[in-house]
């Protein structure tokens, strides 16, 4: 039996012959991290500029959220719902506090938030908005990505996440992302229980919606007596300069999804925010999970937020965010390579002036990690570029030297 790895070419073909290919990984396997670094099992360090999809940004096994972790697996880790535990409640009320909302209800994975807060949305509909039964209808929008379980995909516009996995769930209707007329159409219909949005579009590329559309969503939703349905999991946790991505606008969702981040990439928990008037149309043995709200995940919640606003995090990825997009600008004047750079705080990407079916953003992104930093395209053609938000101004500025320098030496 193999335990130890001795080269990375060994863990690769291991999980080649051994694990689903459901993915496709850069050629880098890693063991160890801390901070923004990564180091592979031959001892070579990487900046992380992917940050586990906005998972780490307190950084890799920050020392707060670590031995939170550890001291309380050596006291109870799980329960189940069937019994209270002494962690669950305090960290319900911390969270509930920290976000503005009643009552927190908290899940694994995002894929489960997101399915919790579909069946919220539609069990107050028919309950609160008085919508026939089996008639509700959420909107979503084109390009999301909101998990990959068999009724998220119906809402779903990405043919590789759909094709071959119908049939799929009604109950759904899929307008374009940032079009305040598409959405004023949309939630006209009685039967519309919820909106269901990313304030920005993470996967497909880190869109931003224009300036007002958030508000504009929030606005119309009100009016039409409809649930703002609002995924943070990638853009939350002080991802693009803000605790919440909503907060540039000041928009309050009605009902708020977080994840990744919410436990500083340690393990998986992920909630679901709402009032009383949403929340409690949830009865008891009509949703739950055997791991969610669990001892060991409530206490390094409060760990991974506490660090965030301890540390600054927030005014460090709006302050950094900028510095990167300004060299990002510059890098663009001299090389044409690069069609545009986009996003907010510590949540952007490079847009590659190249097709999605070209193999540039990889071939650029293996040259990347040769130079010691991590990152991943998506969409062919676009490079998602997101440090952990610990990272300092000389080491953005050192990331940066790389990515020119690698950009400019293949355009030759």
């Amino acid at each position: 039996m193999v335990t130890t790895i001795t080269s990375s070419q060994e863990a690769i073909d291991l999980e080649e012959k051994y694990g689903a290919h459901n993915y496709h990984p850069l050629p880098v396997v890693l063991n160890r991290g801390e901070s923004v670094f990564l180091w592979d099992v031959e001892g070579k360090r990487y900046y992380d500029f992917l940050s586990a999809y906005s998972a780490v940004n307190q950084g890799h096994c920050h020392p707060q959220i670590i031995n939170a972790l550890i001291e309380q697996a050596k006291e109870l880790t799980l329960t189940s719902r069937a019994f209270y535990n002494d962690k669950l409640g305090v960290t319900e009320k911390f969270v509930c506090e920290t976000f503005g909302y009643d009552k927190a209800l908290f899940m694994n994975s995002g894929a489960e938030a997101n399915e919790t807060a579909i069946k919220l949305a539609r069990k107050w509909g028919y309950t609160k908005k008085g919508i026939e039964d089996n008639k509700a209808v959420i909107v979503a929008a084109k390009k999301n990505f909101h998990g990959r379980t068999t009724s998220i995909i119906s809402a779903s516009t990405d043919s590789s996440a759909r094709k071959n996995f119908g049939p799929f769930m009604p109950g759904f209707e899929i307008i374009d992302y940032d079009d305040v007329a598409a959405l004023k159409k949309a939630l006209a219909n009685p039967n519309v229980c919820g909106l269901w949005i990313e304030p920005i579009q993470g996967e497909a590329g880190v869109y931003v919606p224009q300036a007002g559309y958030l508000k504009a969503a929030a606005d119309l939703c009100k009016q039409h007596n409809v649930l703002l349905m609002m995924d943070e999991i990638q853009t939350g946790i002080a991802r693009t300069g803000k605790m919440l991505a909503s907060d540039h606008e000041d928009v309050h969702p009605d009902i708020l999804i977080l994840g990744k981040a919410l436990s500083g990439g340690v393990l998986p928990v992920s909630v679901v925010l709402a009032d009383d008037e949403i929340m409690l149309v949830i009865k008891p043995g009509e949703h739950g999970s055997t791991f969610g709200g669990n001892p060991l995940a409530a206490a390094v919640v409060v760990a991974a937020l506490e660090v965030v606003n301890n540390e600054n995090l927030i005014e460090n990825a709006a302050r950094l965010g900028e510095v990167f997009r300004d060299r990002m600008r510059m890098l663009i004047e001299k090389s044409d390579l690069i069609s545009s750079v986009r996003g907010k705080g510590l949540l952007n990407a490079i847009v590659i002036n190249d097709t999605s079916e070209s193999e540039t953003a990889w071939n650029l992104c293996l040259k990347f990690a040769e130079n010691g930093l991590l990152a991943k395209p998506t969409h062919g053609n676009i490079i998602r570029l997101a440090p952990p938000l610990v990272i300092t101004e000389e080491q953005i500025h050192e990331c940066c030297d790389i990515i020119e320098s690698v950009v400019l030496a293949y355009k030759k």
